[in-house]
């Protein structure tokens, strides 16, 4: 808070270490909830894929490669052009795109009738609309348009229009969609042929290329190790002298960025017609994270990337006259690698819980999970707040019946006393649960009494005790009396069994965590403290 720095001169008599100790003054009233950890500094997580995809495209630059987007929707005719007799069986796994088609809709005298009484409209009025329906059919107004713009020319609501199309053209609800010949990209490859006979005339050799980007096969089901839709990081390299080490000069340079240390270079036994013979070429590479884990990487070894030279053959239908160099990996495998994944479907899709192999929340973010639910608005309620929790610190062993003043001021135009009280003989201001602190420990929410250390230190401390729950619900509950006209109220917990009765509020997905894993939320306890505000 802004302060006056004459208040905190050395001067008229106050020394350097009563103004050392005034510096308290300046720092403004927080409440509980806004102490860490759930006060937390604000930063997203990235998603392991896009993160993996970010990295990449950024190990490519430095390689000094360009970025490109190839085309994702591609004609039939270029796959066939680029797979040759392959083509098939590429085909096979493409997704074709499909579109509704547009009907010719005349408007007979029934359904003239029918527009007119819907819309409240004359025979010009139908006319016009005729004509809208005769430009949707020519695409010169789209689907997504053409309520709109029968409800603009005729001056009467979209949500009549779309009423009318419903009751009296039931050709708009039994469309079905027609397929058309163009598909969404199945290989990058599909995608750099035509990219590079459109910068042949425009751009130097060599030309440095790369890209990633999502591709769609048609897989007959999706499975740990595979998605229908994937990200491939894939470039290519054309210029005359282009050679196969070319490709191994790349995948070294390419995969070294993320933590592989060696690489085995084996033919590819696929031999797709589109690389020229021999010159497929798979990359194995070792990484230390997978030595030693289970499965067919143990011993550290993954295949990782494939590149190879285009054929001439395939070249030539797009007069490419340059030899090229391709090499392609998986984003979503090397994902996995990079951050210990063993289901593709988990990685990509962590929000689903049928592809969730476990759940795990840290003992730090179920921490910032659990918060005092009802807390004073005010400063001066804040300050009540702190001077009940003061006062009970001081005197909370002190043998009752007791009276202690807390606080005393203006609170809503109205001077109120508020006091700490144990009326009952034979025991003290506040129960020996009253200073526990609520700590998360292996997963399990628990109340703690000071003379635990060692529990408050392995655990992690949310930095609530009971007192300060009890003591922010007590100003909340004297500012809203004061707000009702009250002249006096009564705040008092005694023994607590759930969390609501020391006002702390824990946070739906950390019970649910708690009960799937079988652990325990357990602050049970006598506080058994008392505090009644009087208006003067």
């Amino acid at each position: 808070m802004k302060f006056d720095p004459d208040d905190f001169r050395v001067g008229d008599g106050l020394d350097l270490g009563v103004l050392w100790r005034r510096g308290r003054s300046v720092l403004s009233r927080r409440s509980i909830n806004r102490r860490y950890p759930r006060n937390s500094p604000l930063f997203g997580k990235p998603h392991p894929v896009f993160d993996t995809v970010h990295r990449l495209r950024e190990a490519y630059l430095r390689l000094g490669f360009d970025e490109m987007v190839n085309p994702v929707i591609v004609d039939e005719e270029d796959v066939r052009r680029q797979f040759g007799d392959e083509a098939l069986a590429v085909l096979d796994r493409c997704f074709y795109l499909a579109g509704l088609p547009r009907p010719d809709v005349g408007i007979s005298d029934e359904r003239a009738s029918m527009v007119m009484e819907l819309l409240g409209i004359d025979k010009a009025g139908v006319e016009e609309i005729q004509g809208v329906l005769h430009s949707y059919k020519k695409g010169e107004v789209g689907g997504d348009d053409l309520v709109a713009e029968i409800s603009h020319r005729l001056n009467v609501p979209d949500s009549d229009v779309a009423v009318m199309l419903d009751r009296v053209f039931p050709e708009f609800k039994d469309l079905q969609p027609e397929s058309t010949e163009r598909t969404l990209r199945s290989h990058m490859t599909t995608g750099w042929f035509i990219t590079l006979s459109a910068l042949l005339e425009h751009a130097p050799m060599p030309l440095r290329l790369f890209s990633v980007d999502r591709c769609f096969r048609r897989e007959q089901e999706e499975d740990a190790a595979r998605l229908m839709a994937y990200h491939s990081a894939s470039c290519v390299i054309m210029d005359e002298d282009v050679i196969v080490d070319d490709g191994m000069a790349v995948a070294e340079g390419l995969l070294s960025q993320f933590g592989f240390e060696d690489f085995k270079f084996m033919p590819d036994e696929k031999r797709s017609k589109y690389y020229i013979p021999d010159t497929q070429i798979e990359v194995f590479a070792y990484h230390p994270k997978l030595l030693g884990s289970s499965g067919k990487y143990s011993d550290g070894w993954v295949e990782i990337a494939t590149f190879g030279i285009y054929s001439p053959t395939a070249l030539a239908e797009y007069n490419i006259p340059y030899p090229v160099m391709n090499l392609g990996l998986g984003v979503e495998r090397l994902a996995m690698i990079l951050h210990n994944a063993h289901d593709v479907r988990a990685l990509t899709y962590p929000q689903f819980p049928q592809y969730r192999s476990s759940w795990e929340i840290s003992d730090h973010e179920l921490a910032r999970m659990i918060r005092v639910e009802d807390e004073p608005v005010t400063d001066t309620g804040l300050e009540i707040a702190e001077a009940i929790v003061k006062t009970c610190e001081a005197h909370r062993d002190e043998p009752s019946p007791c009276n202690f003043t807390a606080w005393e001021g203006e609170l809503f135009n109205r001077g109120i006393v508020v006091s700490v009280v144990e009326p009952e003989e034979g025991t003290r201001l506040c129960g020996p649960a009253a200073m526990n602190t609520v700590v998360v420990h292996k997963g399990n929410i628990i109340g703690v009494p000071p003379r635990e250390k060692r529990l408050i230190e392995e655990g992690v401390s949310t930095k609530i005790r009971y007192i300060d729950a009890f003591a922010a619900m007590a100003a909340s509950e004297i500012e809203k009396g004061l707000c009702n006209g009250l002249d006096e109220v009564t705040h008092r917990v005694r023994i607590v069994k759930t969390p609501g009765e020391v006002n702390l509020k824990i946070d739906p997905v950390a019970q649910r965590y708690i009960t799937s894993h079988k652990k325990k939320i357990d602050i049970r306890g006598p506080i058994f403290t008392t505090v009644q505000m009087n208006v003067e």
